[in-house]
């Protein structure tokens, strides 16, 4: 077997999309884990990524925290920037109660994080930490959205970022063959497969999505609320499904 990666996308809340297919490697797929070198993400994807690497076992405790997450935060008056409501304190709880110890240890140069720097605005993948604190803080760089999130971006060495989403929304490694998986349909690995095949795909950075044909009117709708749904999930009885 080849060296394999895997690449989960950026994608707000449709993150419970990569816990679907996380969970279903997980039991169908155990001979390709084994082989998987290394993990890489975006935003919402290297929440996951992180997890399938470091506590695979939590996987259900994490699809859980997503949902009562989501549910909590669009109880809140004006969403998650209704005032008084700490978005990231909450999901940094989510991370502590889910990240083992030794979580650094497990992902050092094993998961590569995307992320923005706010006054470059260029993108870094980051794959040393040398605490807990440490990979914490990257992966809450990646799921920082402006004002979504809080007006302070996080701080990580001395530098200010952002989501990674804005500048690689799917990582692929410079070595070996990286398997990419999002919960919008594309030129994707492992994603949704819509009734239609269209013809044009939009590059969003570094993700051929969103399909477009005027002739199609369903299918773009169907792909529009996807992305919308990324910032709120619309249901916990929504079903998730993998393909492969």
């Amino acid at each position: 077997m080849k060296h394999i990666n895997l690449s989960f996308a950026a994608c707000g809340f449709l993150g419970i999309y990569h816990l679907g297919a996380a969970s279903a490697l997980r039991r169908h797929g155990k001979k390709l884990l084994k082989d998987v070198k290394a993990f890489a993400g975006a935003s919402a994807g290297s929440l996951v990524a992180s997890v399938l690497l470091t506590a695979p076992e939590k996987i259900e405790e994490c699809n859980e925290f997503t949902y009562k997450f989501a549910e909590e935060t669009r109880r809140q008056l004006l969403g998650a920037v209704t005032p008084g409501y700490d978005f990231m304190a909450r999901l940094r709880s989510g991370m502590e109660s889910i990240l083992p110890a030794n979580a650094h240890e497990l992902a050092h140069n094993r998961l590569h994080i995307s992320i923005t720097n706010t006054k470059t605005r260029e993108n870094d993948l980051v794959s040393s930490f040398s605490s807990r604190e440490d990979l914490i803080k990257v992966l809450l760089a990646s799921s920082f959205v402006p004002v979504y999130a809080g007006l302070k971006p996080v701080e990580y060495r001395g530098q200010k970022w952002v989501d990674g989403g804005f500048t690689n929304s799917l990582p692929i490694l410079p070595v070996g063959r990286t398997v990419t998986i999002s919960p919008f349909s594309g030129r994707l690995d492992i994603s949704p497969q819509d009734e239609e095949q269209l013809g044009l795909y939009v590059n969003v950075t570094n993700q051929n999505i969103l399909g477009c044909d005027c002739q199609n009117l369903t299918v773009v709708t169907t792909r529009i609320v996807r992305l919308t749904n990324a910032k709120a999930l619309a249901s916990r009885n929504a079903s998730v499904t993998l393909h492969v």
